[in-house]
């Protein structure tokens, strides 16, 4: 049957950031598929832990700085200690900053790369070193955005950042896919986050958003639940570096 192919029984995802919003949402899917999850964030995931208990699904929180990669190897050796194996990662743990690119800091600049690509990048590796050992593949889902595709406003670092999220996410599929890894990414359209509560607080902002967008709406961190589960099953094996936006059609105009 076609919906065995998107159950995700017995695996493992390792999950950035995911204390609130998407990163929430996502863990919260993955359990529901059938996931046991491994949550690496900054601070204690304490709702997204009584959701994924709910579901049956074991539960790991590790704490860390994921501006830093000096406790990446760390955090994964423990996440394959105690869970066994690892089948997935969902690098969604990111970090924004809002100024005129004239003003724009070199501290924020450095903020932001260092989680949202250098971050992503190491741990990715250290994840596929991890899935070549098991020998049993594995998937890498990336959070890219819109501004991966679009240059934004007043988000310099960001929108470098989420670019070369999609860029990475081909190359790494690129040199990963012989081992039976495949590296895809979900980029967020305009969604109900802390990240765009300044927007959605400026009534003029907010509004030309919503009369961009076809379903005419802020997209939810549930519209995240489907498409990746989709992506870390069976039934996305033979895709492979693609960027798929979860937009409410925002690209499509």
């Amino acid at each position: 049957m076609i919906l065995d192919d998107f159950s995700l029984q017995e695996k493992v995802a390792v999950v950035t950031g995911c204390n609130t919003g998407l990163g929430k949402s996502m863990a919260v899917a993955l359990a529901q598929a059938g996931c046991d999850i491994v949550a690496i964030n900054r601070r204690d995931p304490a709702d997204t832990a009584a959701e994924v208990g709910a579901t049956g699904r074991r539960f790991l929180s590790l704490q860390a700085d994921l501006g830093r990669q000096d406790r990446l190897s760390s955090l994964l050796e423990r996440a394959v200690e105690e869970m066994g194996h690892i089948d997935i990662l969902v690098n969604n743990a990111g970090l924004i900053r809002r100024e005129d690119a004239l003003n724009f800091s070199e501290q924020d600049w450095d903020d932001v790369m260092n989680v949202n690509i250098k971050t992503l990048f190491f741990l990715s590796q250290l994840a596929a070193r991890q899935f070549i050992k098991q020998g049993s593949g594995g998937k890498i889902i990336n959070i890219a955005s819109m501004l991966s595709f679009q240059g934004g406003v007043r988000v310099p670092s960001y929108t470098a950042s989420k670019s070369a999220v999609m860029g990475l996410t081909r190359q790494l599929a690129n040199e990963w896919a012989k081992y039976g890894i495949n590296v895809n990414a979900l980029a967020p359209g305009y969604m109900v986050t802390n990240n765009t509560e300044q927007l959605r607080s400026d009534e003029e902002r907010s509004a030309e958003i919503l009369a961009r967008i076809p379903a005419g709406r802020w997209g939810t961190p549930q519209d995240l639940m489907g498409p990746v589960i989709f992506l870390a099953s069976k039934a996305a094996d033979y895709i492979n570096g693609y960027t798929l936006a979860v937009d409410g059609g925002w690209l499509a105009r």
